[in-house]
């Protein structure tokens, strides 16, 4: 999805505080309105092809910025026409409409035209759309050529990034800055190509748009211990740890241990098989990954306790995820190295429970209740830090559904960690590692080909 900066993803609130930011500085809602419908137009004119336009307007002020730009539109010398669900509600809303000269249609009424631009409902709707709009907007879309959204579809909740209605749009038109909607499921399909329009807010939050990675480069001074001294536990499943370990020896560990008593596997020759007493033990040893295939058994959750009260780094993945209790989060607490879960949405909800709260904000809520780092995984995936700061990876490759791909996470989230990168970093890294060798694999991948394609991931990084 190419989406362009800035990168940070701003609530409703944060959007409105940096207007008043704005207004403070000295420029008027008017102005910004004005700019923002000054962006649409651009918008329209380099990916519409000059076709006439129709543009559908609501009653605030996402349909003032339509207005704004319908009639720039007109100056251009563009065939346009405006549609309207109801007549404008709020004074900048009232102004733009006066500022259009030309007919408004009945929405109801309206025939479609090659260009529809949806200014409906922006950013402040809470509701769900009402069916004769919903309805009408899909036929009017249906029979266009190119849709753009201004700011978000109609029918998307903001913050949360849930449809009431909504109609896909070919694209969407950030107004200052990212919202959730733009990067969350089901609402981040809907706005089709993303674009970030600037009109001049200072755009700041602690939620932000992953990014490529900055890895650190292997240096004539490393030795496999410098590079990390990986263990990951093997367990019922044996397979499962031998993807882990194999992918944290393709993301760049310098050294690899299967530990516990299920070590009868293949793998490389690099792959050292030892017992898990003696890899706890090994001062050496920076990073234990434990859940892939481990197992949920009365022993199982005991072999968990002993590595939860290690010094090592954790990560916690899988089948150890379905172990930990709340009661666990106050040893996280103590420790000092740090603890990264990975869980996926089943394995979040035994964990932390349900909630309509955004993916962003349970993810949030979870690594403060937890003291760690989430990775909560999913078609959109979200990196929490106890520290307050979240990265949003949105729509990964879809061929990532499938069995064993996290298992290759948890074993690139390791290796980073025995490199030396901060915990909230190797956990931004490894996401951004495993969607880019997804792309190179291809729409058939297997969770194998990931290791196959991360050195060439790991080297546009370095």
């Amino acid at each position: 999805m190419p989406i362009v900066a800035p990168t940070p993803i701003l609530t409703s609130e944060e959007t409105r505080a940096a207007e008043q930011v704005a207004v403070a500085g000295g420029t008027s809602l008017s102005e910004l309105m004005n700019r923002a419908g000054a962006a649409v137009t651009e918008a329209v004119w380099r990916y519409g092809g000059g076709r006439p336009v129709l543009i559908l307007c609501g009653p605030g002020n996402n349909g003032g910025d339509g207005y704004v730009a319908a009639r720039l539109l007109k100056e251009r010398g563009l065939d346009v026409r405006v549609a309207a669900s109801a007549s404008p509600a709020t004074d900048l809303a009232k102004a733009a409409r006066k500022s259009w000269k030309g007919k408004v249609e009945k929405l109801a009424d309206a025939t479609t035209a090659p260009v529809v631009v949806d200014a409906l409902f922006g950013t402040g709707l809470s509701r769900i759309l009402e069916p004769a709009i919903s309805v009408r907007l899909a036929s009017l879309a249906k029979d266009a050529c190119f849709v753009l959204a201004v700011d978000v579809p109609s029918g998307v909740l903001t913050d949360t990034g849930a449809s009431l209605g909504a109609v896909a749009a070919t694209m969407t038109l950030a107004l200052g800055a990212l919202k959730p909607a733009h990067v969350l499921q089901p609402s981040a399909t809907l706005c089709g190509e993303i674009r970030v329009a600037d009109i001049g807010l200072v755009a700041q939050s602690p939620v932000s748009l992953l990014v490529r990675p900055q890895l650190i480069a292997p240096r004539a001074s490393d030795h496999k211990y410098s590079r990390g001294l990986i263990a990951i536990v093997a367990g019922e499943m044996p397979g499962a740890a031998l993807l882990a370990a194999t992918a944290a020896q393709r993301a760049g560990a310098g050294y690899v241990v299967l530990a516990g008593k299920h070590l009868a596997i293949g793998g490389t020759m690099a792959l050292v098989r030892r017992n898990l007493d003696d890899v706890l033990a090994d001062e050496r040893t920076a990073v234990i990954v434990a859940g892939p295939g481990l197992g949920r058994g009365l022993a199982t959750r005991k072999l968990l306790d002993r590595i939860i009260d290690s010094e090592q780094a954790l990560v916690i993945d899988a089948d150890a995820i379905r172990m930990i209790e709340p009661d666990d989060f106050k040893r996280f607490a103590r420790r000092i190295a740090p603890v990264v879960l990975t869980p996926h949405a089943g394995e979040f909800d035994a964990l932390f429970g349900t909630s309509n709260l955004s993916k962003i904000e349970r993810a949030r809520k979870a690594a403060a209740d937890a003291g760690c780092k989430i990775i909560f995984k999913g078609a959109d995936t979200v990196i929490a830090s106890n520290d307050g700061r979240i990265v949003v990876a949105p729509e990964g490759p879809h061929s990532l559904a499938s069995a064993g791909t996290g298992d290759v996470l948890a074993g690139i989230v390791g290796a980073l960690l025995g490199q030396g990168m901060g915990a909230h970093d190797a956990a931004c890294a490894a996401v951004w590692l495993q969607q880019d060798a997804a792309r190179r694999s291809g729409p058939g991948l297997i969770a194998d080909d990931l290791c196959d394609h991360l050195p060439a991931a790991r080297g546009r990084c370095l």
